[in-house]
């Protein structure tokens, strides 16, 4: 990981944070270790927003909607996926025997979900300064960049529409299989108690987000 942390400009103090943000729950498991990359995803998710708010909010004119639109496309599942492929972190992910042999290592959901993993793990260790530097580092070329765009914030644009005609929406996890290592979600879509459309993925981000791009289709919007 030393490259890594070369190429970050870090200089980590616990690489047992960094060792943790790239095990799978598949790895942890067959390695009966005590932890996977799950409770860092949830942190780095959060610091990742709030960083690129603050970017948005000292560096845009935009009102709520419109920031929490951009926001929202560069901090999607696709654009997580495309910040971990340039910076090579599927070289450094470690899953199970069959999530490896399934291409774990290049499965969107997780080269996504470590990204955020990575970014708790700096935040945790060297604090709020240095990760909000490593997020503006890699995100702000993408985001000044106008030939550069992620959009698959389905949700948002749902939303959007519901606000419009005061209606109500809902998310709701009506199947979960597969094993552990490789689960698929299916996601069900409510707009004023009716069900507009389900999408299924391996992470229930991806799920929803399918989900609402169904319900979109639907109502021709």
């Amino acid at each position: 990981m030393e490259d890594l942390f070369k190429k970050l400009n870090i200089t980590p103090k616990s690489l047992n944070l960094y060792k943790t943000a790239f095990s799978h729950s598949s790895y942890a498991n067959e390695h009966k270790a005590k932890k996977d990359y799950e409770r860092l995803e949830f942190l780095g998710d959060a610091v990742l927003d709030l960083v690129v708010a603050d970017y948005l909010y000292k560096n845009h004119d935009e009102n709520e909607g419109e920031m929490t639109k951009v926001r929202a496309s560069y901090v999607c599942e696709n654009a997580l996926y495309e910040y971990s492929l340039n910076l090579g972190l599927n070289n450094y992910i470690k899953v199970g025997h069959g999530e490896e042999t399934s291409g774990g290592k290049f499965k969107k959901a997780i080269v996504a979900d470590i990204f955020e993993s990575l970014m708790g793990a700096i935040y945790l260790d060297l604090g709020y300064s240095t990760v909000r530097r490593v997020i503006l580092s890699i995100i702000v070329p993408y985001i000044t960049n106008p030939n550069i765009t992620f959009f698959s914030d389905y949700k948002s644009a749902l939303q959007e529409a519901v606000q419009t005609t005061k209606q109500s929406l809902y998310y709701e996890l009506i199947e979960e299989s597969g094993p552990p290592h490789d689960r698929i979600f299916k996601m069900q879509v409510r707009v004023d108690g009716i069900i507009y459309g389900t999408g299924s993925g391996s992470s229930k981000k991806e799920a929803e987000q399918l989900a609402a791009k169904n319900a979109l289709e639907k109502l021709a919007i």
